[in-house]
């Protein structure tokens, strides 16, 4: 590391700029580049309005709620990226919202995926007593021996409560940091063994792990169920927001944080690392807003419940529905 040769700039040993004090410094390709990234971003939240607008119009209650949440994920990220960019010290906070609404979308995407099949209901109709195969990731893809599991009521309680314990807890870790971080107690980049960052992260890594993987097993044992709706491509945009939101905002700052990626008075290592991953994911995010506009609006075939004689909800039968969703 450069801090250890003595070779550092004392620019780069400073914390992150202000806003102005950036700005100040951005070249004409800069402010090209922060134009060009802010329109992507806004671009991406007016195709996301548009698309709740169309959704909602267009779907039955409780799937456009969900729809609706799965879709934001990327708008959501986009835009607090850019929130980030344009003002770095605000970069925790930016980073935290994003995280805590990714959390609350792990679990729309497993009640979506029951949805796409009639609800829990119909879910527990269609699938009560099989088998269901456990040895996915992350969690058990490497334990191919372990017995499948018969899906009960259940069992689908302890997958919804797996999935929902992330978005509730990580909220909660979410307003602690913000306090801590007032208090001067929650540092980012202090990833030490007596900071309190390291614990909180791990914690929370846990948690996402197990969160993941209810939606993984429901996934893997009814997709084929689902291949006329497109769920795999969607599974898989899903998926791609999840790694480039976490995995590669983690691999940016640690190769950051261990000097890796040279400063850039007034941004330290650190921070123009931070940039750097923010600046990549506004284009992420806005190229899966676009792919997932259109996996979304497409023809197919919808379950229509019936009430029975006893007023209670008759098992769902499909009838060809067309929703350009």
């Amino acid at each position: 590391m450069e801090a250890l040769n003595g070779t550092i700039d004392p620019a780069c040993l400073k914390g992150r700029p202000l806003a102005i004090d950036m700005l100040n410094q951005l070249d004409t390709f800069g402010y090209c580049l922060y134009f060009m990234l802010t329109l992507m971003s806004c671009v991406s939240l007016l195709v996301y309005l548009e698309q709740c607008a169309y959704i909602y119009k267009k779907l039955p209650y409780p799937k456009k709620t969900l729809v609706i949440w799965v879709n934001g994920a990327a708008p959501v990220i986009s835009t607090m990226s850019c929130l980030a960019m344009w003002i770095p010290r605000a970069f925790m906070i930016t980073d935290l919202t994003s995280n805590s609404y990714f959390a609350v979308v792990i679990y729309k995407i497993l009640l979506l995926l029951i949805e796409e099949l009639g609800g829990s209901n119909a879910f527990l109709e269609k699938f009560s007593g099989k088998p269901f195969w456990i040895s996915t990731g992350p969690c058990c893809c490497c334990c191919p021996c372990l017995p499948d599991v018969p899906m009960s009521r259940r069992m689908l309680f302890l997958l919804k409560l797996g999935s929902l314990q992330y978005a509730i807890l990580k909220t909660v870790f979410t307003v602690l940091s913000i306090v801590l971080w007032t208090n001067g107690n929650y540092d980012p980049t202090n990833l030490g063994i007596y900071g309190i960052t390291l614990w909180i992260s791990l914690f929370v890594g846990v948690l996402t792990i197990i969160s993941l993987w209810p939606v993984a097993i429901v996934f893997m044992n009814m997709n084929r169920y689902l291949r006329p709706l497109r769920i795999i491509p969607k599974y898989a945009m899903y998926q791609l927001t999840l790694v480039l939101s976490q995995l590669q905002t983690s691999i940016v700052n640690i190769v950051a944080l261990y000097g890796n990626i040279a400063c850039a008075p007034p941004l330290s290592s650190q921070a123009r690392g931070t940039m750097l991953n923010q600046q990549i994911l506004i284009m992420e995010m806005f190229i899966i807003t676009l792919v997932n506009r259109f996996l979304y609006r497409r023809t197919y075939e919808a379950v229509e419940t019936h009430d029975s004689e006893e007023n209670t909800t008759a098992l769902p039968e499909a009838t060809l529905m067309e929703h350009d969703v």
